[in-house]
């Protein structure tokens, strides 16, 4: 076959960890490896790997990939692979996950680009061990109880056909301004909903901060997976596994103290947030 080199992550070079990847398959079902960093023609001794599979050039040289990136469906398999060789390698070592289609085009030259980036990678997996990824996301509500619209002009058909002049001689000013007034409730209680999530976004930056290593800001996610809340703030932390329960626990509390609004937290999870990458990387093919 005809093949490039694949690199999923970054982890320590050592015996053991190749051993346990003999059943692991990545990528078009490929076997999954350790590629050691190499100095010129020879490898360096004690150093980094990158995990690395053999996938058909075919597939994956440039050119294969500018049409790739339009099949979402042969996208996501990819995604999915890479992430399951990462997930195991995350349960058995420090792993610095690297960008998913990490292609080059043959060992010898990802074992020089390894040797080159050495240093900012070997830092990184230092900050990295024994920590993990946890998410935290806040979202509001799709409208806040008791004022939605469809409740609202269900109300005004039902003023207009026949308590008009009910409504009238009551005071009231009739369905027109009935109906404005529950349209100025509905913005004062979204209004409310806002200002308690400014507050929970504060409360969860300092309560996650006395617990986490580092934290990334994402862009809100705007995806049919979270139905009709509205998500707001999407951060990530890397946390120490020795203080993984009391970050767990100080948000959550952060959750409990803001009820109209929702605060979840997930992980752990491989540091995908915090990985970098190279500050002297030889181009992928």
């Amino acid at each position: 076959m005809d093949a490039v080199v694949y690199v999923y992550a970054v982890v320590a070079a050592t015996a053991p960890l190749g051993e346990r990847l003999g059943e692991l398959r990545g990528v078009a079902g490929a076997p999954v490896t350790l590629l050691p960093e190499a100095d010129g023609d020879h490898e360096v001794s004690g150093a980094l790997a990158f995990v690395t599979s053999d996938v058909p050039r075919e597939d994956f040289d440039e050119s294969a990939l500018a049409r790739r990136f339009e099949d979402l469906a042969w996208l996501e398999r990819v995604a999915r692979a890479h992430h399951e060789v990462v997930r195991a390698l995350a349960a058995r070592t420090t792993v610095l996950p690297l960008r998913m289609a990490t292609v080059y085009e043959d060992g010898a030259r990802a074992g020089r680009a390894l040797a080159k980036a050495h240093d900012p990678f070997a830092r990184r997996l230092s900050l990295l061990r024994a920590h993990a990824e946890y998410g935290v996301k806040l979202s509001l509500p799709p409208t806040p109880p008791g004022t939605d619209d469809r409740g609202l002009e269900a109300d005004d058909r039902e003023g207009t056909a026949g308590d008009d002049g009910e409504a009238r001689a009551a005071g009231t000013g009739g369905p027109g301004k009935a109906y404005l007034r529950r349209r100025q409730a509905q913005h004062r209680a979204r209004e409310t909903v806002r200002v308690q999530a400014r507050r929970a976004a504060a409360a969860l930056d300092a309560a996650a901060a006395r617990h986490a290593a580092e934290r990334v800001r994402h862009a809100p996610q705007h995806s049919p997976l979270s139905g009709p809340y509205e998500n707001v703030l999407n951060d990530s932390y890397l946390v120490a596994d020795t203080r993984a329960e009391d970050f767990r626990a100080a948000v959550s509390e952060v959750g409990a103290a803001f009820p109209a609004v929702r605060v979840e937290v997930t992980g752990p999870w491989a540091p995908y947030s915090f990985a970098m990458p190279p500050e002297a990387e030889e181009e992928p093919a």
